[in-house]
């Protein structure tokens, strides 16, 4: 059962890792990133550390600056050396770290990186069952849970290029969701 995932990232793609964590809290799925969570008696590495060996599953969002990062690469050793289920989002034209190079990626570029977060996303509802969704209401702001779409209609929306809808159960307005990654559209 996947619960938690740990994100790898460079700091200079920390805008693509909240665009991740965000799109992950939707389908309820709990994120950690040493870049994004910080304490004042650990280490580094002591978060680094726990935060992967305490995930289900990494994902490591490898642009350039993320296949330069000595840290990025620190923390795909450690994954792949305990064993953890490694998903990588590979920025078009850039090539996989040696120790995951055998591995299938997520393609993505700075304008598509929503599909891919979407393909995350499918493919870890593939490996476990995620019931929940939570959502955060753009008329009134209150946040709510409330069943998970079907994979089936959720890929009958994307082939229709519609949203989803859903009612806020506070204000009772419609909401639109973003199909790939479950994030309300702002309201017209």
């Amino acid at each position: 059962m996947i619960t938690r995932v740990y994100i790898s990232h460079s700091e200079k793609d920390t805008v693509l890792a909240r665009e991740l964590e965000q799109a992950l809290w939707a389908v309820n799925l709990e994120s950690f990133s040493s870049v994004l969570k910080k304490t004042e008696s650990l280490s580094e590495s002591e978060l680094i550390s726990f935060g992967i060996r305490h995930s289900d599953c990494v994902v490591v969002i490898l642009t350039m600056d993320g296949i330069l990062s000595p840290k990025v690469n620190e923390e795909i050793g450690l994954a792949v050396g305990t064993d953890q289920l490694v998903i990588p989002l590979l920025e078009y034209g850039e090539k996989l770290p040696v120790l995951i190079s055998h591995l299938p990626t997520i393609g993505f570029s700075r304008d598509t990186f929503e599909d891919a977060l979407g393909v995350v996303i499918k493919d870890i509802r593939q490996l476990t069952k995620l019931d929940w969704l939570k959502i955060k209401c753009p008329h009134c702001g209150e946040e709510m849970t409330q069943y998970i779409t079907p994979q089936e209609e959720v890929e009958k929306v994307l082939l229709e290029g519609h949203d989803l809808k859903t009612m806020c159960s506070y204000c009772e307005n419609t909401i639109s969701l973003d199909p790939r990654t479950f994030r309300p559209r702002s309201p017209e």
